[in-house]
């Protein structure tokens, strides 16, 4: 039934909620004195031809006068709306899927075709984040068993778009992550671009962590790109690095993860789906799983880590892609640079082969560009390595990183935060451990990603010695505010650097 006799009129209220659609009314509009206040009501809202099932918000204040309404950012771009159009609301229909989730929240196995009813709701919109939150949390901890994995990764790539591209083998790297710091992807990309095979890298934004690869690689150059653009880039370099958000590949992923940063949730199985509906869309038939392994990364244990490997290739194998994945130390952070900027002078000066380049960032990049490069057929096995090494060594992977920036939209200089502050040792002695999680959290705090030059250098690594006084890392910020507010964390929290004398 559609309240025409009190129609609603739009004013513009500019509140952000991100990718959530939420409608804001009077509390004592005919609506909401319908629906009652107890839970955020779903309604359908209604601007011409177009409509979208948003979450009710009440206002109980002047502004928003009688007969006024008004919408989230993100449902004010979807409706196409302006100030003063008429909308109409009306009682959201029940979403039948959402039966399935209360199953999977009692334990229940789901089929495929009841996951398939759930993403094709999330991806139109019509569940609330609680209701995603609810479906994310019965999925956690060990609940989904392989096939269930299989039937979650294969609906999320049915939900969006899918690349074709004309080579044989089109390859593709992951990192399960949880390392500040490692950003390997744009080097490697570069590496394997230059060596010849076709690597067209869409990457996320950051999930928990201080910068995610499209953060940083952004700061060099832009990621937004649509997919005739990718495909153009591509053609002419082999590679590129794009932010995945901008295209429709597995776009119920997008909203998931959005809610997972929220929850600082990442869950085995629908890390395993998240990674691979994003590769199977990019239409990779090669990935590379790099699985770091420490005891603050995001895997912890080897018996996790091998849990994570027989699932990845277990779904790769069902989806006939092929799965390759690798242990790599987590016990410290990853180069110098934390947060997009940062990392960012950190990738150049590995490309560009500077003395003061972190070594550690160079030798991770080339052992993970060599096992991408022994996917080819004509490579033997235990060559890849010396064929990577080479072609960083002789300029071509910085010579391919410029044109693939070029070809992105141009080369950017990397920005200086205006505030830093030197964080120095209280004793003398060894560098016995590292808090990568603390790390990250100490990065975020003073801004990072959403100020790029904000986050974190470190001056040290694991075995280092030092003396009373000498620099550990450098706190940097955008603003005296961000700044502050990383250093009142790190006064309260003394645990993120040991050292033993």
């Amino acid at each position: 039934m559609t309240f025409e006799h009190s129609p609603l009129h739009l004013r513009y209220l500019g509140i952000d909620t991100y990718k959530e659609s939420v409608v804001y009314m009077r509390k004592d509009c005919h609506i909401c004195l319908a629906e009652g206040f107890e839970v955020h009501a779903r309604v359908r809202v209604t601007l011409g031809e177009r409509s979208i099932i948003a979450t009710l918000n009440i206002i109980d204040s002047s502004i928003l006068p009688p007969g006024k309404a008004s919408l989230s950012e993100h449902a004010w771009c979807l409706l196409a709306a302006h100030e003063g159009d008429e909308i109409q609301v009306t009682h959201a229909r029940p979403i039948h899927s959402l039966s399935f989730v209360r199953s999977k929240i009692y334990g229940n196995t789901l089929s495929e075709k009841e996951f398939s009813s759930i993403i094709k709701d999330i991806t139109k919109g019509r569940y609330s984040d609680i209701h995603i939150s609810s479906f994310l949390t019965a999925c956690a901890g060990g609940r989904l068993d392989t096939q269930e994995i299989v039937s979650l990764t294969r609906t999320m790539v049915e939900a969006g778009d899918r690349l074709e591209w004309p080579s044989d083998i089109v390859v593709d790297k992951h990192c399960v992550g949880g390392l500040p710091g490692n950003r390997t992807t744009p080097i490697l990309v570069s590496i394997v671009a230059a060596f010849g095979l076709t690597m067209p890298k869409t990457s996320s934004r950051a999930i928990t962590s201080p910068a995610g690869t499209a953060d940083t690689m952004e700061v060099l150059a832009p990621v937004k790109l649509d997919i005739a653009t990718m495909q153009h880039i591509v053609q002419q370099e082999k590679g590129c690095i794009a932010w995945g958000g901008s295209v429709a590949l597995s776009p119920a992923d997008d909203i998931l993860i959005r809610v997972e940063k929220a929850l600082d949730l990442d869950s085995e199985g629908q890390l395993v789906a998240s990674v691979l509906s994003k590769k199977i869309a990019a239409g990779s038939t090669h990935v590379l799983i790099d699985i770091p392994i420490g005891p603050t990364a995001k895997v912890r244990s080897t018996e996790m880590g091998n849990l994570l490997k027989e699932y990845l290739e277990s779904v790769g194998n069902n989806l006939d892609i092929v799965v390759k994945v690798i242990f790599s130390d987590g016990t410290q952070p990853v180069g110098r640079g934390i947060g997009p900027a940062l990392e960012a002078r950190d990738i150049v000066s590995v490309l560009k082969n500077e003395a003061q380049a972190p070594q550690d960032l160079r030798e991770r990049a080339l052992l993970l560009a060599g096992q991408i490069i022994e996917f080819s057929p004509d490579i033997q096995k235990g060559k890849g390595l010396k064929i990577a090494t080479e072609i960083l060594d002789k300029g071509q992977a910085w010579d391919k990183f410029q044109r693939i920036c070029k070809a992105q939209g141009g080369m950017r200089d990397i920005p200086k935060a205006p505030f830093t502050h030197i964080c120095k040792a209280e004793k003398k002695g060894c560098v016995t451990h590292i808090d990568n999680r603390e790390i990250a959290r100490l990065a975020k705090l003073a801004g990072a990603p959403f100020a790029k030059v904000a986050g974190l250098d470190l001056h040290i690594t694991l075995g280092s010695k030092v003396a009373q006084d000498t620099p550990l890392f450098t706190i940097h910020a955008n603003s005296p505010g961000e700044l502050d507010y990383a250093l009142d964390y790190l006064n309260h929290n003394d645990e993120i650097i040991t050292i033993q004398e």
